[in-house]
């Protein structure tokens, strides 16, 4: 299944991390204007934010918690969790996932 539930849309938070790493690497390189700089700078933590508040696969999450509990532990379980972890990491404090890792 696709990260975006099965659909070949770009979720809201895919949507999000593409502009913000276009402003990132495109735009806020060739900025001089520091009111500018700063602005586009305050845009990114925005985007970040939205990334880190889309609404993700909640339905797989919660089903995946309620087997965990009951424990029916799925090999594949904590491989996943990991990886969506560092995922929510890389979007909500990258300097953690150096500790995560």
């Amino acid at each position: 299944m696709s990260p975006n539930g099965g659909t070949d849309r770009p979720t809201a938070a895919e949507l999000a991390a593409a502009v913000r790493e276009f402003l990132e690497a495109e735009i806020l390189p060739m900025l001089d204007d520091h009111r500018l700089r700063f602005r586009t700078l305050v845009a990114m933590n925005a985007l970040s934010i939205v990334e880190r508040e889309a609404p993700g696969p909640v339905e797989r999450d919660y089903e995946t918690a309620r087997r965990i509990r009951a424990g029916d532990i799925h090999e594949d379980d904590l491989p996943r969790l990991k990886l969506e972890v560092a995922a929510k990491l890389v979007v909500a404090s990258p300097k953690y996932l150096e500790r995560y890792g």
